[in-house]
């Protein structure tokens, strides 16, 4: 069967995202602004938070330059850029965890920024060491425990979830989420595959119940009595404290945060981020809306609208989340969570982690 020809995508439709991506058979597109209209910037986000769409109109009012976006999942959008090839419309590509922005670097979506604005304010940690994409903001992985049943004396490291005292106390999602590949992948890269391989089965082995849902499921879980502590990122805490469900924050009183490694190499921490396509037809657009999201006012709504963390700093996080304290980061680059990501998948199905 021959492959369809490219279709139109209208303006409209671009800048809604109102194509259902599922529905998609991912053909190339091609857009009539192709013509590298001066003010504008193409969006492929695998982000979905409203308030993303603030910080596209405080970036228009200041530059004059219109934001087109189209959402979908990180997985959908790589394949639609590469399918696209050079006549992509895409200027720039947006996901979270470097786990996935190193996918898209592998599959050919970016292409190197020299900025030295973005090299000065985004810390070499959160970004690719060529430049093929930056952080915007963190959200650390961390432990959430029920206080009636769990004292912070006896929590420490991700290392120590592995001993028997925790045996079906845990809760954590599938291996199939790229946030627990990432957490495994930091534990290649400062131990190595063999103890990181001890240290999943060791995990698995103290699982409360085989994993399924998503990090707030989990906490939902703990909130139940399934498990005493679960592993989550930041943000899902976050939003249940900050949020308008109040029988579900008077549920969760009893729950709080633990940040592990304080007393080694600190907490894991991961990132949201974006790069240049490598096609992208308003590179300099492009490169210029990299930049404004470094700047303090964009990095205030870049995180703190969905409760995370700040890559540049003086930029001030969330009220709420500041209230959990400051806390010793890992200082691992973050492109090593996608390099070891590979190992870590193999290690997760051989420890059956499901």
């Amino acid at each position: 069967m021959r492959k369809p020809r490219p279709s139109a995508l209208s303006r409209r439709q671009f800048a809604t995202g109102s194509l259902a991506l599922a529905g998609l058979s991912l053909a190339p597109i091609a857009l009539s602004s192709r013509a590298r209209a001066a003010g504008e910037v193409n969006l492929y986000s695998a982000r979905h938070y409203p308030a993303d769409e603030i910080l596209f109109e405080l970036f228009t009012r200041e530059t004059g330059i219109k934001v087109n976006m189209i959402q979908g999942k990180a997985e959908e959008l790589m394949e639609r850029v590469k399918l696209e090839g050079a006549n992509s419309p895409c200027d720039i590509f947006v996901t979270v965890d470097a786990g996935n922005l190193w996918r898209a670097q592998e599959a050919g979506v970016f292409q190197s920024v020299q900025s030295a604005y973005l090299t000065e304010h985004v810390p070499a940690q959160y970004h690719e060491p060529e430049g093929k994409w930056f952080g915007f903001s963190t959200r650390a992985r961390v432990i959430v425990y029920d206080k009636t049943r769990v004292k912070p004396d006896d929590l420490s490291t991700y290392e120590d979830l592995t001993d028997p005292k925790w045996k079906g106390r845990i809760l954590i999602r599938s291996s199939n989420n790229i946030y627990n590949q990432s957490l495994l992948a930091s534990l290649v890269e400062h131990h190595g595959e063999a103890e990181a391989e001890a240290w999943a089965k060791g995990l698995v082995a103290n699982f409360a119940r085989d994993p399924e849902g998503g990090d707030t499921d989990q906490i939902k879980a703990l909130i139940a009595g399934q498990g005493d502590i679960a592993i989550s990122n930041t943000y899902y805490f976050a939003r249940i404290q900050g949020g308008d469900d109040a029988e579900l924050k008077k549920q969760a009183e009893n729950l709080a945060v633990f940040f592990p490694n304080q007393q080694d190499r600190g907490t894991h921490v991961n990132i949201s981020g974006a790069g240049v396509a490598a096609h992208a037809p308003n590179r300099d657009n492009a490169v210029k809306f990299l930049e404004f999201m470094a700047t303090p006012a964009a990095q205030e709504i870049f995180s703190g609208a969905n409760f995370e963390y700040p890559v540049v700093e003086g930029s001030k996080a969330s009220d709420l989340v500041s209230a959990w304290g400051d806390f010793k980061r890992d200082t691992l680059n973050v492109s090593a969570l996608g390099r070891n990501n590979p190992v870590a998948v193999r290690i997760m199905d051989r420890a059956g982690w499901r």
